[in-house]
């Protein structure tokens, strides 16, 4: 038998204290011989993407017995970002991803296991334990939780982000709180990542797209069987990458990146792509700069008009073929696919797709009769952003692709949030929330509730919101986030000023604060950094560390 990692704590005389404190766990001499194999699960009981991950674990462990592994099971922390959003919890969210690569790198190092199968679901998760996998580079598939289903209400379909617009919409009295109550109650009917092509939905479909998932990994529902039996294919899988001493890096190339980067804009996905896949492809030794995504998204039209920007679901768009078949369909364009890339299987990309098809052409359009020509997400640069921003234009309003309008100027998320629920902003108004940056925030917070308000108070096709911060993959409407430099970092956006007009250009990529550079000058010389918001524990560790939003908010690591 060839060498294993695991042989470091099993074989010889050496190691009989080690295998001793594997027999305290109950681990026999058979158990201890095969391949061990790490299951790190994220399965916790705050989250509803991940209260049934004890079920794929389970039948994890039984793949990978049936192939002639031991399974190990170990656990990772989770951010809720829905229950965190709008309090200081959600300064803690983003910064969750490089503790959970890193304690993923810590239980693979100093447990050598001789694989591993990742079971994530939710947001910064699945981009975290991505992380991990790749800088360690052991055999590894993951294996997602699987997409809530939609709600029904009054019928129709609702998901949660129809109840962060509810309080909007009952704010401006188009809906009474009896209305909200059901909704409430209607909205989330069970376990899964929130239904629509929200960040968790995005990143489990584009760890397909990558390679690193089994086919069904982004879009097979959470309650399916076909979900526990896509989890016991994994811990098949994954013996079969060992024996083959197929690794994540193998996986994980330029070029596999650049077919995820065209799923993401044949889907339209959401916008904290443009963080995490440059993040992951870092630890893959791949550079991903962010004028990449414009190319591709010039190349690559939208396919797929999914909640929040379209009326589709996850589950629908599974029953239409998922995303091996949009991966089918690109093959129809100039831009095509790299087919020669690896993936878990087995196979080549090419070999998984022989004998795909799509089998609803509403909900999986040809390139022929696309939703939108290009592709989902746009980066747009100009005197506001000299290192970009980032916005979700197919889930943008045609009447506000290009729009001017007076800025108001918020120093908080709740400061906005306040006056959108207060009726102080207008139609025309361009809102700018700034020091939520990865520094300032610090964590980049996400800001579902300020954009649903937008929405719910009926402002979605006349006011744009501009921040250093991100947005939930539930927004829709022009907002616009990852504005760097950000404001803590002296960036333009920390020089607006009430009334200051604001040009974006969507179709264009630009974004313009009107006002003359001498003027903007002068005011970066009267400007001061604040005061850092949180100065101790890991946040405060972590605001001193993070780099850009365009740089995918990665920690530097020169220190």
């Amino acid at each position: 038998m060839k060498t294993m990692r695991s042989d470091a704590i099993k074989k010889g005389i050496e190691r009989a204290p080690h295998r001793s404190l594997l027999k305290a766990m109950g681990y026999t001499n058979e158990e201890i011989r095969r391949p061990l194999i790490g299951i790190c699960h994220a399965h916790n009981e705050i989250i509803p993407g991940h209260i049934h991950l004890d079920k794929i674990l389970e039948a994890v462990k039984t793949g990978v017995r049936m192939a002639g592994g031991t399974p190990i099971a170990f656990g990772a922390i989770g951010v809720c970002d829905g229950i965190a959003m709008n309090h200081s919890g959600m300064k803690y969210s983003l910064a969750s991803r490089e503790l959970i690569a890193d304690s993923l790198e810590v239980m693979a190092m100093a447990h050598p296991f001789d694989a591993l199968v990742l079971i994530p679901n939710c947001d910064k998760v699945t981009p975290g334990m991505l992380m991990g996998a790749l800088r360690v580079n052991i055999p590894s598939v993951v294996v997602s939780g699987g997409p809530m289903l939609t709600g029904r209400f009054r019928g129709k379909d609702v998901h949660l982000v129809s109840v962060f617009e509810g309080v909007g919409r009952v704010k401006a009295e188009t809906m009474d709180i009896q209305e909200l109550d059901e909704l409430e109650d209607q909205a989330c009917p069970g376990c899964g990542s929130c239904s629509g092509m929200f960040t968790a939905n995005s990143m489990n479909c584009l760890t397909e797209a990558i390679g690193l998932g089994l086919p069904g990994n982004g879009t097979i529902p959470a309650v399916a069987a076909a979900r526990i039996r896509l989890a016991k294919e994994a811990g098949m899988a994954v013996m079969h990458l060992l024996e083959e001493d197929i690794r994540p890096r193998d996986i994980a190339t330029r070029e596999a990146f650049e077919n995820a980067m065209a799923i993401d804009m044949a889907l339209g996905c959401s916008t904290n792509t443009v963080l995490h896949v440059p993040a992951i492809a870092r630890e893959a030794g791949v550079d991903l700069p962010l004028e990449l995504f414009n190319e591709v998204s010039a190349r690559v039209p939208h396919l797929c008009s999914l909640i929040p920007g379209g009326p589709h679901s996850l589950q629908q768009l599974d029953e239409a073929g998922g995303v091996q078949a949009v991966m089918g369909e690109l093959l129809n364009t100039k831009f095509g696919l790299n087919l020669n890339v690896m993936t878990v299987t087995g196979k080549t990309l090419g070999e998984n797709l022989e004998k795909v098809r799509v089998r609803d052409a509403e909900i999986i359009r040809s390139v022929d009769n696309p939703y939108h020509k290009v592709g989902g997400i746009a980066v747009l640069y100009g005197n506001l952003a000299p290192d970009g921003c980032v916005v979700k234009q197919s889930a943008v309003a045609e009447e506000m692709l290009s729009h001017s309008g007076p800025a108001r100027v918020f120093d908080s998320e709740d400061e906005a949030q306040a006056a959108i629920l207060e009726g102080r902003i207008k139609a025309g108004d361009v809102v700018i929330i700034r020091y939520c940056g990865p520094r300032g925030g610090p964590g980049m917070p996400e800001m579902l509730s300020p954009t649903s308000a937008i929405i719910g108070m009926g402002l979605g096709k006349s006011v744009a919101l501009i921040t250093d911060g991100r947005f939930s993959g539930g927004t829709q409407g022009a907002c616009i986030g990852h504005v760097s430099p950000e404001a803590a970092d002296g960036g333009p956006i920390a020089f607006v000023e009430e009334g200051d007009r604001i040009n974006i250009d969507i179709s264009h990529n630009k974004i313009e604060l009107d006002v003359a550079a001498d003027i903007l000058e002068e005011r970066r010389s009267r400007w001061q950094p604040p005061a850092p918001k949180i100065t101790t524990g890991y946040v405060g560790r972590y605001a001193k560390l993070v780099t850009s939003g365009s740089t995918g908010a990665v920690l530097r690591d020169d220190f």
